[in-house]
């Protein structure tokens, strides 16, 4: 499929495809979610702003880091209607989850960092736990790794 040229303001399909690195099938899935649209053309073929190229790699880069198709549909449908969002547009959507990824960092980092050594999830099974947790003194605090949890 030939890659869109610069000054294209509608992408074709494949082209949308080429560009984003997303499967047609998915694009034609996203769509039918509302999470991307198209107009028709007298022949019936679908072409793109070329600003879903943004609405793409969002998509693409939110699923990436687990946040749900609803929650991404949800954030979208606060872009305006009609027009090209703007950088305060997608400013504002990118804060809706700054909070949230921000919390998913700190977990992903533990898990790298922390989890060779005692979390406090009452195993007691590596050589350091009896000294960070002797009887499973953590459980009283709940379930889970407190260790980890509670940071």
């Amino acid at each position: 499929m030939e890659t869109p040229k610069w000054n294209q303001a509608e992408l074709t399909v494949g082209q949308l495809a080429t560009r984003s690195g997303v499967a047609v099938s998915a694009l034609h899935f996203y769509e039918r979610q509302g999470l991307i649209s198209s107009r028709r053309t007298a022949g019936n073929q679908r072409r793109y702003r070329r600003d879903m190229l943004r609405r793409v790699a969002l998509i693409r880069i939110a699923q990436r880091v687990g946040i749900p198709l609803a929650d991404i549909r949800s954030a979208l449908d606060e872009l305006p209607d009609g027009r090209t969002p703007s950088r305060r547009d997608w400013e504002q959507l990118s804060q809706r989850w700054r909070t949230e990824l921000d919390q998913r960092i700190h977990r992903l980092q533990q898990l790298r960092d922390e989890f060779s050594d005692c979390i406090g999830c009452g195993c007691l099974s590596i050589d350091r736990c009896r000294l960070a947790n002797p009887h499973d003194t953590l459980g009283d605090g709940g379930s889970g790794p407190r260790r980890l949890m509670e940071s």
